[in-house]
């Protein structure tokens, strides 16, 4: 029962919660063990609350899911969880989220509240609306990055050029995710989510090049703005900019080479050039924010 539990609270997506960091590391506090603590803090709430919105998901598309080669071995789809014991852990879920996310400030359980409420809004209708729904899961990709600031006690706005990039960098996975799924699906994916009937491939694939030129090019303003190399007191990230050309690139591959991309977390944890190059993009911006800086 615990591994179902486990298992459909997804951990292992939970690194999709690790932008929450983008703010005390953009902020150059990662090396006070408070701020640091607050992160954490803000990270470990974002988790519950996501996992909160798998088991909505699950229970909302139970049926969608059981004609999924892959999500009908999920724990509600199979049945190993009954809909009561699901919508207690949903319950639960959501009281830890906002156990933690209280002591952080008024200002973070707002966004923690505006995240569920979209998502709750994502689980009942927003995701069968074509275009909106990928537009839907990037938004709560910025909200992470927004919140991850607001857990701070001491930290300055985050620059909005970095928040553009987290949304079309959260846009670039969500289309390539729907793409993947096509793939997988084929014939049969309107069965499991009506909207990829909406996704032909032609479309896929004139959305890609646009989030992907997006993706890049607006990490790379920020990196080289005046603003940033004023806060930050270096202009050291620019020489970041090779590893997420790079990670973009290879993730392409896997989607288009490998029919790879359906799930981003599994991407990171399971190819191990990509992870290889998050850990030496992450090393990199440290060194540059910590040691290069004025």
């Amino acid at each position: 029962m615990i591994s179902d539990i486990l298992r459909e609270m997804r951990v292992r997506q939970w690194t999709k919660n690790l932008v929450v960091f983008a703010g005390v590391v953009f902020s150059q506090h990662f090396t006070e063990a408070t701020e640091l603590l607050r992160a954490a803090q803000g990270f470990l709430a974002f988790c519950l609350l996501a996992s909160s919105v798998y088991v909505l998901n699950d229970v909302q598309d139970v049926e969608r899911d059981r004609v999924h080669p892959k999500k009908k071995h999920r724990p509600i789809a199979a049945g190993r969880i009954s809909m009561p014991a699901a919508w207690g852990l949903w319950a639960a879920l959501v009281a830890g989220a906002v156990l933690l996310a209280w002591p952080l400030g008024l200002a973070f359980c707002r966004i923690l509240g505006v995240y569920l409420i979209l998502n709750v809004a994502y689980s009942f209708w927003l995701k069968r609306v074509v275009l909106l729904d990928v537009m839907i899961i990037a938004i709560g990709f910025v909200l992470r990055a927004v919140a991850g600031v607001a857990a701070l006690s001491s930290a300055e706005p985050i620059s909005p050029w970095l928040l553009v990039c987290t949304l079309f960098l959260a846009l670039f996975l969500a289309v390539s995710k729907r793409r993947a799924e096509r793939t997988l699906l084929a014939g049969s994916a309107g069965d499991h989510r009506a909207t990829l009937e909406d996704y032909p491939p032609e479309l896929i694939d004139q959305l890609v090049p646009v989030v992907t030129a997006a993706t890049v090019i607006s990490y790379a303003i920020y990196a080289v703005s005046p603003q940033t190399v004023e806060r930050l007191g270096t202009d050291g990230l620019v020489y970041t900019v090779p590893f997420v050309v790079y990670g973009v690139f290879r993730y392409l591959y896997l989607v288009y080479r490998q029919g790879r991309g359906g799930s981003p977390s599994e991407v990171l944890l399971s190819d191990l050039p990509t992870l290889i190059n998050v850990l030496l993009w992450v090393a990199s911006v440290l060194f540059t924010l910590r040691w290069a800086a004025r």
